[in-house]
C-alpha cells in the first residue's frame, strides 16, 4: 500500500475551513445525540471505519445506549428510534446517497415538520460535514 498525502499538512487552510464549520456545528442547538447519530450513520453508509471509531465513543458520552448504536445499521426495522431520530436518519441516508434518488419530498417534509427550518438546516450541514470528513479519511486511507 502506498502512503497517501497528508491533506492537513499540505493544505492547512483547507483543514482550517473544515474545522471552522465544525466549530459552527458545535454551537448549534441540534442535540449532541442527533449529531452523533448523523455522523455514525453516514459513516456506516460510506464504510468509514476511522469516523465510526471516532464517533461511537462520542455518542456514548452523549448518552446514546449501546443497543441503539448497534441497531443503527438497521434503524428502519428497529423500534428503538423515535420519530425525530427516524426523520434525521432518513435525511442522512438520502443525503449521503444523494446520487441514487436525491432527497425525497416525504423525508424532507417529515424532517421539516419535526425539526423546523433552523434545526433542519443544522442537520443538513451536519450531514454535509460528516460526508466531507468521510471522504477526507477514505481518500487518504486514515486508520483508527
Amino acid at each position: 500500500m502506498t502512503t497517501r498525502i497528508d491533506i492537513a499538512k499540505i493544505q492547512p487552510t483547507a483543514l482550517s475551513a473544515m474545522l471552522s464549520i465544525e466549530s459552527y456545528l458545535s454551537s448549534v442547538n441540534l442535540s449532541a445525540e442527533l449529531k452523533e447519530l448523523i455522523k455514525i450513520r453516514a459513516s456506516m453508509i460510506n464504510q468509514c471505519a476511522y469516523c465510526i471509531q471516532m464517533h461511537v465513543p462520542e455518542a456514548e458520552k452523549a448518552g446514546i445506549e449501546s443497543q441503539k448504536l448497534f441497531a443503527l445499521a438497521a434503524w428502519k426495522e428497529s423500534p428503538l428510534f423515535n420519530a425525530t431520530e427516524r426523520a434525521i436518519l432518513a435525511l442522512t441516508d438520502e443525503m449521503t446517497l444523494i446520487a441514487n434518488d436525491g432527497v425525497s419530498d416525504k423525508s424532507y417534509q417529515e424532517a421539516l415538520d419535526l425539526l423546523g427550518e433552523e434545526q433542519l438546516a443544522q442537520a443538513m450541514m451536519q450531514v454535509i460535514m460528516i460526508n466531507a470528513w468521510n471522504r477526507f479519511a477514505l481518500a487518504t486511507q486514515m486508520t483508527h
